[in-house]
């Protein structure tokens, strides 16, 4: 899977070079590439910006030089993502459906976001992570980074996807490790009986009792 990913902030995606992330790099099961959009500006200060159209507050990014930065990685069989807040909302299935992929590049935002004739031109679908506005696309595009990534054969152990939260509709049930007894609390009787059939039973109960908990409106 590769991402170019088209940002004023290349300095911010650093944390993807740790843990399982970072891992998948190393062992190129995943390509991550940072394109500086101030790179393709034309202005002698590197300028990307100007005001809106119509008056305002804030600066909008310019088209050319988002255009110039897209052009510069575009692909026929690329899909083209930018991070909204207006987009549709983040779900496991799409995370599952992006992960089919062999190409996405995902463009960040910033300011007061970016002149709509370029994003008509090249956009093929907005993604938003939440009902909530961030100061740029640069942590949603690390969003679907990594979630997406685990997806990529190889990344994980195939059952680590399987059983996880959202996966079947249902949260992931509780998880223990050693010790067996923590401030007076010990692991589940089923967890050390060795007995496969029970476990998956507790598991599969737990879930579901778990999500009627926490997230009732999955069941719906």
């Amino acid at each position: 899977m590769k991402f170019d990913v088209l940002t004023l902030f290349p300095d911010m995606f650093k944390s993807l070079d740790e843990s399982i992330i970072g891992k998948a790099k190393e062992r190129e099961l995943i390509e991550i590439n940072l394109i500086n959009i101030r790179d393709f500006s034309k202005d002698k200060h590197k300028k990307v910006d100007d005001t809106p159209y119509g008056g305002g507050a804030g600066m909008v990014i310019r088209p050319d030089v988002v255009y110039d930065a897209y052009s510069s990685v575009k692909d026929d069989n690329a899909k083209v993502i930018y991070l909204s807040p207006q987009g549709k909302i983040l779900n496991q299935e799409k995370v599952k459906e992006l992960s089919k992929e062999k190409h996405l590049i995902l463009i960040c935002g910033h300011y007061e976001g970016i002149d709509q004739r370029v994003l008509d031109e090249i956009v093929d679908e907005e993604i938003s992570i939440g009902d909530y506005v961030l100061t740029g696309g640069e942590l949603p595009a690390m969003v679907i980074i990594d979630s997406v990534s685990r997806y990529i054969e190889g990344v994980l152990n195939e059952d680590s996807t399987k059983e996880e939260s959202f996966s079947s509709n249902l949260l992931e049930y509780p998880q223990y490790t050693r010790p067996e007894e923590f401030r007076g609390k010990k692991v589940p009787d089923v967890l050390i009986s060795g007995h496969h059939e029970n476990i998956k039973k507790w598991r599969d109960e737990k879930s579901l009792e778990v999500t009627k908990q926490k997230r009732p409106d999955l069941l719906k």
